[in-house]
């Protein structure tokens, strides 16, 4: 059996629009922190000589090589995967490095946009932008983003959304 289809399928491409480049100094930085302080709690366990963990040098041993891989490899992978897109009808995002999203939200759906910029972005002048919409899925994030662009694309968005035709329920 065969399913009739009533029109020609829309091609879905790559969103066009990459993140700031200095994203990728932002992501390293975050990790890196996170990777310092896993290895100083491991330090101070041996210089205290806690019982446990044991195998203390082998463990931070394990912990190094595998910051130097995760810092090696993620904040460039992140960079060509975090793309995001506004046509006319749509917003558009492909987010993560490991596990990847990519979503599309009609604009008739989209029900508040914000940005954030926390310590650490706003360091290195990034913000990111989320839009919620109708949809269990939850919303569509853009980290990243340099602030001007951010602040530009939640003017559009909420423009096109209030120009477009949706109950946004």
């Amino acid at each position: 059996m065969t399913t009739d289809t009533t029109g020609p399928t829309p091609a879905v491409r790559v969103p066009a629009n990459r993140v700031a480049p200095r994203a990728q100094w932002y992501w390293f930085t975050r990790a890196a922190l996170g990777w310092l302080a896993l290895a100083a709690v491991q330090v101070i366990a041996m210089l205290l000589e806690w019982p446990f963990p044991p195998a203390k040098p082998v463990l931070l041993t394990v912990t190094v090589v595998l910051a130097a891989l995760h810092l090696a490899v993620m904040p460039a992978w992140r960079y060509r995967v975090h793309r995001w897109e506004l046509s006319g009808t749509a917003m558009d995002t492909r987010t993560g490095w490991w596990t990847q999203e990519w979503r599309i939200a009609p604009l008739g759906r989209v029900q508040t946009v914000d940005s954030a910029q926390g310590p650490l972005a706003r360091l290195f002048r990034l913000t990111t932008l989320t839009v919620t919409t109708a949809s269990a899925a939850g919303p569509l994030t853009v980290e990243g983003l340099d602030a001007a662009t951010a602040t530009a694309l939640a003017a559009r968005i909420t423009a096109a959304a209030q120009a477009t035709r949706g109950d946004a329920t």
